[in-house]
């Protein structure tokens, strides 16, 4: 049988249970948002590398535009040279020159053909991630606003809790009270604890004979030999 003083131990205990386990919850909620908000992160980062390969093909375009006007100017210079020339082989060393510069115009020019498909590839690929990312964020924002919204609400929850875990408290003898505090600084809650099969089930060891049998008298608070939990017999 339970004792007056251990009935009002045990109702003090579960909702010290309670405020323990809404602690718990409300602890995790700032590193739950923050992983939220690192995904978030990861894809908006997501986008600005393919924005930053797209950049890239376009900054590769332009140098060949530049080398290519560059060597054209050549071209032109070279066939401004060929009319004020008056020997055949001056002539002739110009042509080869011009022959040389327009062979290089026209890899350059291959090579922006490449860059060019390249850079149209880097825009889809950009307006996929935009799309995908602004999915996968707006996900990530709907769970950051129910994870605050759920706080909000423990929180509320915690602050009526913490009223009855005072009004529990004022029941408890004080004598009763100090050896739960005492106990609970050591061991992790619950403080009070059913024996079974002549097992703490706190630690889930054996005990004596002397405790168990207390226990059952119900006269006063026994604890474990093992863990120094208060124990008790259900029936």
């Amino acid at each position: 049988m339970l004792s007056p003083v251990l009935e009002k131990l045990l109702v003090f205990q579960d909702r010290d249970l309670r405020r323990l386990a809404l602690e718990t919850q409300i602890k995790h909620v700032p590193e739950d948002i923050a992983t939220e908000r690192r995904r978030i992160e990861e894809d908006r980062a997501g986008v600005e590398a393919a924005k930053v390969a797209g950049r890239e093909a376009e900054a590769k375009r332009k140098a060949l535009e530049n080398e290519i006007g560059v060597a054209a100017q050549k071209v032109a210079r070279f066939r401004t040279q060929q009319l004020e020339v008056r020997k055949n082989d001056e002539y002739q060393a110009l042509g080869h020159e011009i022959d040389t510069v327009q062979a290089q115009i026209a890899a350059l020019e291959e090579q922006e053909l490449v860059v060019m498909f390249a850079i149209d590839e880097a825009k889809d690929r950009v307006k996929a991630a935009e799309g995908a990312a602004a999915q996968s964020i707006a996900i990530h924002e709907g769970r950051i606003r129910t994870l605050q919204e759920k706080e909000a609400t423990m929180r509320q929850d915690l602050a009526a809790l913490q009223a009855d875990l005072e009004k529990a408290r004022v029941e408890v003898p004080e004598p009763a009270l100090a050896t739960y505090v005492r106990i609970a600084k050591r061991v992790s809650l619950p403080v009070c604890v059913p024996l079974r099969e002549l097992r703490c089930s706190g630690c889930n060891l054996k005990v004596s004979s002397g405790v168990s049998s207390d226990a059952r008298a119900g006269v006063k608070l026994v604890t474990c030999e093992n863990c120094d939990r208060i124990v008790f017999c259900e029936s």
